[in-house]
């Protein structure tokens, strides 16, 4: 099984990119694993993408 077939996209918010926003994203996944929720940082252009996963 791959891991997009375990993983469920429950939201995704498009932001201006800023340098520290991985740090966010590293302070949700440590804080709310046990939620079986994982958060996702990707980088287009001058935007950043924020996507939120259900586990």
């Amino acid at each position: 099984m791959e891991l997009d077939d375990k993983l469920e996209l429950k939201a995704k918010l498009t932001v201006q990119a800023h340098i520290e926003l991985y740090k966010v994203v590293d302070f949700l996944n440590k804080n709310l694993k046990d939620k079986n929720l994982i958060f996702g940082l990707s980088k287009k252009d001058k935007e950043m993408i924020i996507s939120i996963y259900e586990t």
